[in-house]
């Protein structure tokens, strides 16, 4: 996705790409990094057993592809497609004549129009935004450690089922499995508003889809923090803020403004996660960041034909470097407060990982290992926003790495 359409579609309030709670830091400045300490705090108190929680947390599901169905409102129309639906030339998939023009892909082609001949169904009113779990194609009966399992591997993740559970049951017998997290409200597709707050309860149950939302629940009440947890927590929360408190506005708030250094500060922390690298040494962090920056510019200014163009580049280059060894201190001091927001994500993650409804498995050269499941998400409850809880050296490292069932 190029900035640009990311900037604009997170402005108008869609749902296509949520962002890692420590990259709020970046992403939103000083705006970010509060957001992203209050909802830390937020969590902790619904850990807690607080009644005042301002957060709802729902599960993130791992599945493939992203699915968007309901009624366009221009038309009345039934419909399915996938996020480009709110491309500037929109997908929307109203036959299977539309699904071969606008995704001729084989594995993508083959489930976009199952979901468009069983998700009508469901009487959908409006839109709502799911991942595709499986198609019935997808199953399998696979044995785990001596015990018997209906399996379905939607993108990174194995889930399993116990093969004589009333759930794996109703897997079987369904044609196509989702799971719902986001619903849409607008007069035209354009202008649709998202809203994490989703309620599934009007939709009619047909035994040929399986669906639920993603919402969070602990039945036997054990993800719930002991004293000291929660006294470690405040305590992690209690640094973060004190040193948030540290960094001067206009560095936090120059990163997020613009397109040049946020993308090559992302960019190469995302270069680490793919090698399964932990953040550890913020100050050789910031050492490597701009010996890779650096580098990547004296490539672009050596590719350059015209002398009018090299010119320019060395002075970009000059502009950029300038900034990064101004602000070399303050940019430690970031990344070590986005480390202490991943610490208390993490103690929240373990958590809530302690209650599982359905087994997470990921392929080995022998087998499964056990695995968490992708993460959660936490939603305001006021303002609906939302940012994902992941371990990203766990499953972002593994997603960054995993071969596809399907082709995007």
């Amino acid at each position: 996705m190029k900035f640009s359409e990311y900037i604009t579609e997170a402005k108008e309030g869609k749902n296509v790409h949520l962002e890692h709670l420590e990259d709020n830091v970046l992403n939103n400045g000083v705006s970010g990094a509060r957001e992203a300490i209050n909802f830390l705090r937020s969590l902790r108190n619904m850990l807690a057993g607080h009644s005042d929680v301002k957060v709802n947390v729902t599960t993130k599901w791992d599945g493939s592809p992203a699915i968007f169905a309901g009624i366009n409102p221009e038309n009345g129309k039934f419909f399915v497609g996938t996020k480009s639906v709110f491309n500037k030339n929109a997908k929307l998939n109203y036959t299977d004549t539309d699904i071969d023009e606008n995704h001729p892909s084989e594995g993508l082609n083959d489930k976009l129009k199952i979901a468009l001949a069983y998700l009508p169904k469901l009487g959908i009113k409006g839109i709502l935004q799911g991942d595709m779990m499986f198609s019935k194609s997808d199953l399998k009966q696979q044995t785990i450690d001596g015990e018997e399992y209906v399996t379905f591997q939607p993108n990174t993740i194995v889930y399993a089922v116990p093969v004589n559970t009333k759930l794996a049951k109703m897997m079987m017998a369904a044609q196509l499995g989702v799971v719902f997290h986001t619903s849409y409200t607008g007069k035209d597709i354009e202008n649709m508003k998202a809203s994490f707050n989703i309620d599934i309860g009007h939709l009619t149950t047909t035994k040929d889809v399986w669906f639920r939302d993603a919402s969070f629940t602990d039945a036997s009440g054990s993800a719930t923090f002991t004293e000291k947890e929660t006294a470690d927590l405040t305590s992690i929360l209690s640094q973060a803020g004190r040193l948030f408190n540290t960094i001067p506005a206009l560095t936090l708030n120059k990163i997020a403004s613009s397109e040049t250094y946020l993308l090559q500060i992302k960019t190469y922390n995302n270069t680490k996660i793919r090698e399964g690298q932990e953040i550890r040494d913020t100050r050789a962090h910031v050492n490597g960041l701009m010996k890779w920056v650096e580098d990547r510019l004296n490539k672009e200014i050596l590719a350059a034909k015209k002398e009018e163009t090299k010119q320019k580049r060395i002075k970009e280059k000059t502009e950029v470097m300038r900034f990064y060894r101004t602000n070399a201190a303050q940019l430690k001091n970031i990344f070590d407060l986005m480390n202490m927001i991943i610490e208390a994500k993490l103690m929240i993650i373990r958590k809530l990982e302690t209650i599982r409804s359905i087994g997470t498995f990921v392929r080995t050269d022998d087998g499964f290992r056990i695995t968490a499941p992708e993460g959660f998400v936490a939603v305001d409850k006021i303002k609906g926003n939302a940012l994902k809880l992941v371990d990203r050296l766990e499953f972002s490292h593994q997603n960054f790495n995993a071969a596809k069932n399907w082709s995007k």
